[in-house]
């Protein structure tokens, strides 16, 4: 389009420019009419190629693009949701099993009996608690002082060989320990955990109104 309305202009100066050549004064006329003709061929066209550019910029400052609306950001996970879980389990073997309390005791001034009683009650809920969370069995289903032979290939944190090793496995020894291993883990989950857990609460026997006031 920019083409036609360059040449286009061209011709209107040539004719123009006729126009002031005394020997083309008997086309005065013709020249004038071509010129005249020539430009509403210009302004015709130059009002063409102004439409079409101006349409779509009207159009867009009209009908701005809808707006995109963009999905929340994905919850950061805490950075110590798997510490928190710890110290809620160990509340679980506190809740259960007195475990803290046991451990964190000075058992020196206690007798071997007392140590004892305080140890059955911590067994039974400890174990309770491990159960409940936990799928533990035995690596070696064989009895302990047994001889056992370890396959070749085994996995090196359910087996630890100890004595003099020489060869290849598979190894056969005597059994010291079976080992313990889990198929199943239940921690508990934790809505929020941008703090650790208490263990196990302060308790406090709350003093009745009545005997403040007397």
């Amino acid at each position: 389009m920019k083409l036609y309305i360059t040449l286009a202009g061209l011709l209107l100066v040539v004719l123009t420019g006729l126009l002031l050549i005394p020997s083309t004064s008997a086309y005065a006329f013709q020249i004038a009419a071509s010129a005249f003709v020539l430009a509403l061929v210009v302004l015709a066209l130059s009002f063409v190629n102004s439409s079409k550019k101006t349409v779509p910029e009207i159009a867009q400052v009209q009908a701005p693009p809808p707006a995109v609306i963009q999905p929340p950001p994905p919850a950061q996970p805490a950075e110590n949701t798997a510490e928190a879980e710890i110290v809620a389990f160990f509340a679980l073997l506190q809740e259960k099993g007195r475990l803290v309390d046991f451990l964190m005791e000075d058992l020196a001034s206690y007798e071997d009996a007392e140590i004892g009683a305080a140890a059955r009650v911590v067994h039974e809920g400890c174990k309770q608690v491990l159960q409940e969370h936990f799928k533990i069995r035995a690596i070696s289903e064989a009895e302990e002082g047994s001889q056992i032979t370890v396959p070749a290939g085994f996995a090196a944190d359910e087996y630890r060989l100890v004595g003099k090793l020489s060869g290849d496995p598979p190894f056969t020894g005597k059994l010291v320990h079976k080992g313990w291993k889990t198929d199943v883990v239940k921690l508990p989950r934790l809505v929020d955990a941008r703090r650790l857990p208490a263990i196990a609460p302060a308790e406090v026997e709350v003093e009745s109104s009545k005997s403040k006031t007397t």
